[in-house]
């Protein structure tokens, strides 16, 4: 039941994150991959703190994993706009004198 609650977690968080259109990715797979896969190993990091189990269900666990999962979409929205070109490096190099 527990991994039960961390799957239905992934998923509140995924689809909130499909309404917000900022850093959205056209394609949806591999956000949907990204977040069951932070749940999962967020659900068994929360288990070796002894946040419920896989096996059963904790509140806790359960915040862990939507608070954990929504961190890491957010990452991974922000990391695309982090190596934008910025107008400045579109420039050309200045000259050097020698």
């Amino acid at each position: 039941m527990g991994i039960a609650l961390w799957a239905v977690g992934a998923a509140v968080v995924f689809f909130s994150a499909r309404r917000v259109p900022a850093g959205r990715p056209e394609r949806w797979a591999w956000e949907l991959t990204a977040t069951l896969a932070s749940a999962m190993i967020l659900g068994v990091i929360a288990t070796l703190l002894d946040f419920g189990g896989w096996n059963e269900p904790d509140w806790r666990a359960g915040l862990f994993v939507l608070l954990g999962s929504a961190a890491a979409i957010g990452l991974m929205r922000l990391v695309p706009f982090l190596h934008a070109p910025t107008p400045h490096s579109l420039l050309p190099p200045a000259p050097r004198h020698r």
